[in-house]
């Protein structure tokens, strides 16, 4: 059995190796939980963002914690999760707001819980125990499987939410004042209390951009300072929750304002967000960054912007890029269409030849595979195109089972189920090879982050027996099972309906 010190001793090299760490003493004190581990959890620009925000108040102050490494062996020394900055346990903090990215993430906020000897179900929850409030991306989609485990969820960009949470908690009354109080605000909602969650918060633009403020080597993106010089999207792309009907679409950043932000000692920038491609300025900002010496990587490269500014393509490899990551989503052109997708295989062959130009050595494609509608003639589609590209430069594809969220024009279109997704990997290796590599993540945990996606609170039990059972697919299967949790949308019309192929019926597909 491992010792508590031998335990919390990463917590201590990992604040060692930090840059921009904040050390404050406040009477209110609140503990910012990541619901996976360190090196996920601090490549996350929100979880940062929050935890800046936090520090800047008057009277209050964040510590951070994470899932750790080796839960077993938490559980078996009876050592609690405790935070970076101070390792003190999440038990002795007012609050703990946990910042949930995805579905999949919910069994790890148990594991923090329990770890932490607190009730994982509010309603066992006292009054002598420290308010759990629930954000993070995940709330843009379904956070109605968190009303199970929340006293509070805030929803949307919490940049301001998170202020109200100090000024509730500073005053000086009960959990639950602050939990009443808060549930009456725009953005929070008490599931204890009843009604459903309230419409997404949109900070106010004064706030952006978002920007880390530690640098580590301990993350994904080791080193790297983030920041967003865009936030939203313009587009329309019926599957994706961040569109242009969410909190008004695409909001940029001089790229003055955001040269200004990047520190003196960042050798390394990240620029991040969900169509930083789309940016106007975004060639100008990338010479200029690179320019000064430094390095630098894009999120969600747009194949037609791409071929709109063919220098974008050599910047990148200026900056050191080896592979070009950007995406198809749809197997062929009938698809792309029905998703409101702009690429086009013309512009796919044509980032490949500006790829193989400027002097990469691979471009990868990301992937959408089980779409409503989606045929084998599709894939073969996608296979011919392959053949083309990898001509040109070598190839491969990061596929996931297409997953419908909530609050999208996708909502309601069902699974394609773990054996027609499982055969459509099959065929695509079968016609990709020699061709493309195939990097397919899990048919089965897809179906699980769908159940969840589409789920209402009984999904959230369903994951709290799993994740007690062992939290294996077949854990999972019969905790679904045994609360009869169904999809939310199952049997209603969908949204944009309309626009998608081949949907006179949708037959729900079993697991």
């Amino acid at each position: 059995m491992q010792s508590r010190w031998a335990l919390l001793e990463p917590l201590r090299a990992r604040l060692a190796d930090e840059q921009g760490t904040i050390s404050k003493q406040a009477a209110t004190r609140i503990a910012l939980c990541y619901p996976s581990p360190y090196h996920v959890g601090m490549s996350s620009l929100g979880f940062q963002t929050i935890y800046r925000e936090i520090n800047q108040r008057d009277g209050c102050a964040a510590e951070r914690a994470f899932l750790p490494e080796d839960a077993a062996a938490h559980r078996e020394a009876r050592v609690p999760v405790c935070t970076v900055e101070t390792q003190r346990p999440l038990a002795e903090f007012a609050a703990l707001a946990f910042s949930v990215s995805y579905e999949l993430e919910l069994p790890g906020m148990l594991e923090m819980l329990e770890l932490s000897g607190l009730p994982v179900r509010a309603r066992e929850r006292t009054e002598g125990h420290p308010l759990i409030v629930c954000g993070g991306p995940l709330t843009f989609s379904n956070a109605v499987p968190l009303a199970p485990f929340a006293d509070l969820v805030a929803l949307g960009e919490a940049e301001e939410l998170i202020h109200e949470l100090c000024e509730a908690l500073g005053a000086g009354a009960s959990k639950r004042e602050v939990i009443e109080r808060l549930a009456r605000r725009p953005g929070f909602w008490a599931p204890a209390l009843g009604g459903q969650p309230p419409a997404v918060m949109k900070a106010d633009d004064d706030r952006l951009p978002a920007r880390s403020q530690i640098v580590t080597p301990h993350t994904e993106l080791r080193n790297m300072f983030l920041i967003e010089p865009e936030r939203g999207c313009s587009r329309g792309c019926t599957y994706c929750v961040m569109r242009r009907t969410t909190n008004g679409g695409m909001r940029t950043v001089d790229p003055e304002r955001v040269l200004e932000l990047v520190p003196e000692s960042a050798r390394r920038v990240g620029l991040v967000g969900a169509a930083v491609t789309d940016h106007p300025g975004i060639v100008e900002l990338v010479r200029t960054l690179l320019d000064s010496g430094r390095g630098v990587g894009i999120s969600s490269l747009r194949a037609d912007r791409l071929c709109a500014r063919p220098e974008l393509v050599t910047l990148l490899a200026r900056a050191g890029g080896k592979t070009l990551t950007t995406a198809a989503d749809g197997a062929s052109e009938r698809l792309r269409t029905a998703l409101d997708r702009r690429t086009t295989a013309a512009q796919l062959l044509r980032v490949a030849e500006l790829s193989r130009e400027a002097g990469f050595s691979r471009l990868k494609l990301y992937l959408m595979v089980g779409l409503p509608g989606e045929e084998d003639r599709d894939l073969e589609e996608l296979a011919r195109l392959a053949g083309e590209i990898s001509r040109i430069l070598p190839l491969s594809f990061g596929c996931a089972p297409f997953v419908a969220k909530r609050n999208t024009p996708m909502d309601g279109a069902p699974y394609a189920g773990v054996a027609e997704v499982e055969r459509k990997l099959a065929l695509l290796r079968a016609r990709l090879r020699g061709r493309a590599e195939v990097r397919p993540t899990s048919a089965r945990w897809a179906w699980v982050e769908y159940m969840l996606a589409q789920g209402g609170p009984e999904a959230g039990l369903a994951a709290e027996d799993a994740w007690r059972a062992g939290g294996s697919f077949a854990a999972w299967k019969r905790a679904f099972a045994e609360r009869g949790a169904q999809p939310f949308a199952a049997g209603r019309p969908v949204d944009g309906r309309r626009k998608l192929p081949a949907l006179a019926a949708w037959p729900m597909a079993a697991c």
